[in-house]
């Protein structure tokens, strides 16, 4: 099924609920949460470091080194169960992914701020795949001049996300914390970092 397009103007968004069908989602869930060596990231906000509010890992080629949040991450190498995910990606969307930053949401408290992946390693215009596994959560994104002009998405098990254009000039976004409760969640936003 083809994505399709969200309404957002001056963003370039478009959306899947069902791009992952649910089988291939379940077994790549269980692959990740055990699989991949799952950390807690400090990072830098408003001059402290703290630790980030949820698990995550950084993937990708050998030379994909990224930096955020005051902090610098080399890669991990890709896990077998992203191989595929990310050539269908690449042969989809004919983006060369170089790289995920892969997040693990334990329950409804684990969060991401507000903020745009506009770090100059991914270029003026990034695509971004934004890949959902796990319990749906609430995504929102918030224009950066006209906080009035903003879109929420629920974004359940298996369903993709594309960002790209001047979406991260334009608009922050951010996974906000929940009281319900929350089962598990990983996230996978595949970027390609320029060399």
């Amino acid at each position: 099924m083809p994505l399709s397009a969200l309404p957002l103007e001056d963003a370039d968004l478009a959306f899947d609920p069902g791009w992952l069908p649910a089988g291939e989602a379940d077994v790549l869930l269980v692959a990740l949460r055990g699989g991949i060596p799952w950390e807690v990231h400090r990072i830098r906000l408003f001059g402290r470091e703290i630790d980030s509010p949820r698990l995550s890992c950084w993937i990708g080629d050998a030379d994909a080194a990224y930096a955020y949040s005051g902090a610098r991450f080399q890669p991990h190498p890709w896990p077998q169960a992203l191989r595929h995910v990310r050539e269908h990606l690449r042969a989809a969307f004919r983006a060369d992914f170089n790289s995920v930053l892969a997040n693990r949401y334990r329950n409804g408290r684990d969060r991401m701020g507000w903020h745009s992946d506009n770090e100059p390693e991914l270029g003026p215009r990034p695509m971004i795949a934004s890949l959902s596994l796990g319990a749906t959560r609430r995504f929102v994104l918030k224009h950066r001049a006209d906080p009035a002009r903003k879109l929420a998405i629920a974004l359940p098990h298996g369903s993709l996300l594309l960002m790209r254009g001047d979406t991260q000039s334009n608009y922050r976004h951010a996974l906000p914390p929940t009281t319900k409760p929350m089962g598990e969640r990983i996230n996978l936003t595949f970027r390609r970092i320029r060399r």
